[in-house]
C-alpha cells in the first residue's frame, strides 16, 4: 500500500491488539507514516470504549466499576504497552544521575514505586472520569469518552513532532524510527478537528476546546522535559505522553457534571 494511508496498517499493528499485519520491512518512513495515522487508532478504541462504558452501565454495573473496566479493556486492547511506557518514564524522571541511569532505571524490568504511584493515578482519574461521564445527564458524554482517547494518539503525532525533539537515545530502539518524524502540519490537520469535536463533548461549547488544547499543550511541555532528561525520545515517552493526555482531558470534561 503507499501513499497517506500506507501507514495505517502499522499503526493498528503497533498500536492495537487487532491482527492486522503491517509492512515486513520498518524503516523511517514506514515509522513516519504509521505515526502520522497513530489518531485513527484512537478513534477505533475511543469507539468502543464508548460502547463498553455505554453497555456495561446500561445493564446495571455502578458506573465506577465500569469506568474501571473500560480503562482495564483500553489496557488490554494496547498490550499493556501505553501504561508501562508510563510507569518507565515515571520512574526515570523521579531518579537521579545522568540520562544513562534515568534509561538504565527505565529498562530495569520492573516498575519502581514512582511508577506504581503513577500508574494509581493516572488510571484511577481515567476510571473515576469516565464514570463521573457515564452517569452525566447530558447528550455530550459519550463524546466526552471517545474525545478523551483519541486525544491521546492525537499527542503522539505532537511528540513526533519535527523541530522541537532530539533523536533517539538508542539508533535500534523504538524511537529511533519515530523522533523528530512529524511535520506541524500533521499535527495541526488531526487537532483541529479533534478540538472541533471536543466543543460537543460539554454542553458548555467552549469548554471542550479549550481542556482538549490545554492537554495537549501540557502533554508536549512534558515530552519537551523527559527528551531532555533521558536525552532524545524513546517509546516509553510516547506511552508516557499518550496516557497524560488521556487523564488531562477525561478530567477536565467532567467540569461541571
Amino acid at each position: 500500500m503507499a501513499g497517506p494511508l500506507s501507514g495505517v496498517p502499522l499503526a493498528f499493528s503497533w498500536l492495537t491488539v487487532l491482527p492486522v499485519r503491517g509492512p515486513s520491512d520498518i524503516d523511517r518512513t514506514a515509522g513516519r507514516r504509521a505515526i502520522a495515522a497513530a489518531p485513527l487508532t484512537g478513534i477505533a478504541l475511543g469507539i468502543a470504549a464508548t460502547f463498553l462504558l455505554w453497555g456495561t452501565t446500561s445493564i446495571g454495573l455502578n458506573p465506577y466499576l465500569a469506568g474501571l473496566l473500560t480503562v482495564g479493556a483500553l489496557a488490554l486492547a494496547t498490550r499493556g504497552m501505553h501504561v508501562d511506557g508510563l510507569a518507565d518514564s515515571v520512574d526515570g524522571l523521579g531518579c537521579y544521575g545522568p540520562p544513562e541511569r534515568a534509561r538504565e532505571v527505565m529498562h530495569s524490568g520492573g516498575a519502581g514505586p514512582f511508577g506504581v504511584a503513577a500508574l494509581f493515578i493516572f488510571l484511577g482519574l481515567q476510571s473515576v472520569s469516565f464514570g463521573v461521564l457515564a452517569v452525566a445527564d447530558s447528550p455530550t458524554q459519550w463524546i466526552a469518552v471517545l474525545v478523551s482517547v483519541a486525544a491521546g494518539r492525537v499527542a503522539v503525532v505532537f511528540a513526533c513532532r519535527r523541530g522541537i525533539l532530539a533523536s533517539s537515545p538508542s539508533p535500534s530502539g523504538f524511537g529511533a524510527l519515530v523522533a523528530d518524524s512529524q511535520p506541524l502540519w500533521a499535527a495541526i490537520v488531526w487537532s483541529v478537528p479533534l478540538i472541533a469535536t471536543s466543543a460537543f463533548a460539554t454542553d458548555r461549547w467552549w469548554l471542550g476546546p479549550l481542556v482538549t488544547a490545554s492537554a495537549l499543550v501540557i502533554s508536549v511541555l512534558c515530552v519537551r522535559h523527559c527528551v531532555r532528561r533521558f536525552g532524545g525520545l524513546n517509546g516509553d515517552v510516547l506511552g508516557f505522553a499518550l496516557e497524560l493526555t488521556v487523564t488531562l482531558t477525561a478530567v477536565g470534561l467532567t467540569l461541571g457534571l
